[in-house]
């Protein structure tokens, strides 16, 4: 079953046709991660998609407001009969009309939820390798830092991944500097600093991004900075690892022929459950 305009249909209900999401790329997307029976982060999911909706010039609903933003997906996961965690995806599209040129700024949206194993955030330790995916580059853009559907390089490079036997990539701009993975942010711990690309290198403007800004903030000795990250500064870092609301932190274990810690990783892995009280 999925949400349809604050409606429970099934899965197979016919909303393709004519679907701007569909054939344009038209629609904003935002994926949260429900536990105990709560959005996690519902502020930073809420605003962030508001403020896509605005980038892309849609109009958005009065009705639309955090609490029935909540209140959506928590009946949808209900009506799953999901208990412990559940994954959930709002994708919202501009409505049926015109071909590039929209016919009017009104939009619906599609709720789909999955459960999840844990409500807690987990640490994979397990070999975890990535290289860089050179075939295309994200644009230094505003459009970069939000969730389109428009995410053909993210699939390409999972593809070329999956063909290269690696878990991830390692995505660069158009100035060829680090970006971010194929599935969430990057963060570099080089010696006592950590470092995340800035906003405006081109990465998505990540919740858990966010996140682990303020808590990396709290840890004894290590600064905590936005910065340009090159190809060559990967080599020489002590650890990598990549950041989304789902996951949580995912270290990279192996980057060609330099392997990496992760002590940092579960420090913050540890941290991150208990500001939530997960465990």
């Amino acid at each position: 079953m999925i949400n349809f305009n604050g409606a429970i249909v099934s899965e197979d209900a016919n909303v393709l046709v004519q679907n701007r999401g569909f054939l344009y790329g038209d629609a904003v997307f935002e994926t949260v991660k429900i536990a105990n029976n709560k959005i996690l982060f519902l502020e930073d999911h809420y605003f962030r998609l508001m403020s896509s909706m605005r980038v892309v010039r849609m109009e958005i609903p009065m009705n639309f407001t955090m609490e029935y933003f909540e209140e959506q997906i928590l009946s949808l996961v209900e009506n799953n009969d999901i208990v412990v965690s559940s994954r959930a995806r709002i994708t919202v599209y501009r409505n049926d009309g015109g071909y590039y040129l929209p016919q009017n700024n009104t939009v619906s949206f599609l709720i789909k939820v999955i459960p999840l194993e844990n409500k807690e955030y987990l640490l994979n330790e397990q070999e975890y390798e990535v290289d860089l995916y050179k075939d295309f580059y994200i644009t230094k853009q505003l459009l970069s830092s939000i969730k389109t559907t428009n995410r053909l390089i993210n699939v390409t490079g999972s593809v070329y991944a999956h063909e290269n036997g690696l878990d991830n990539c390692v995505l660069l701009n158009d100035s060829k500097n680090v970006v971010e993975a194929l599935q969430g942010n990057i963060f570099m711990l080089m010696g006592n600093k950590l470092i995340t690309p800035p906003v405006s290198e081109g990465c998505l403007n990540g919740v858990m991004r966010k996140q682990i800004l303020e808590l990396a903030k709290k840890i004894e000795g290590i600064e905590v900075v936005e910065e340009i990250i090159s190809p060559f500064d990967i080599q020489k870092a002590n650890e990598l690892f990549i950041t989304n609301v789902i996951k949580g932190i995912q270290p990279i274990t192996k980057y060609r022929k330099k392997e990496f810690s992760m002590e940092i990783s579960k420090t913050l892995v540890i941290a991150l459950n208990k500001t939530l009280d997960l465990v």
